[in-house]
């Protein structure tokens, strides 16, 4: 079986198991989820960036390693600074839905 029709299958069944333990009909719960074979550095360093800063974005939390369930805070504790820095400087609000679609200088660090 391939992942993707591993990970169909694990979405649907959690959908259905969390609706039926919570009463609801309908509700989509992976309802954000594609798959993406990265295949540029910047691409990934640029979501990277974006996985650590989404708590941040959506009001959670003033640092994302203060949210308890983002991994910037074992990020931070297992890089150095410098490079925590860094990856905090690639651009992800450029990102495309398929990594072909771009080029490499579409994520380029922010600059300052």
């Amino acid at each position: 079986m391939s992942l993707g029709t591993f990970l169909k299958h694990l979405h649907a069944d959690v959908t259905r198991n969390l609706n039926q333990l919570d009463r609801l009909e309908g509700r989509k719960v992976w309802h954000n989820y594609r798959e993406t074979h990265l295949t540029f550095q910047k691409s990934y360093l640029a979501r990277l960036h974006y996985t650590h800063h989404n708590p941040v974005h959506h009001g959670l939390v003033a640092m994302a390693a203060d949210y308890e369930w983002c991994s910037a805070r074992e990020f931070e504790h297992a890089c150095t600074p410098a490079w925590v820095k860094t990856i905090g400087t690639f651009r992800y609000d450029e990102i495309a839905t398929e990594d072909g679609d771009m080029d490499c200088g579409d994520l380029s660090p922010l600059s300052g």
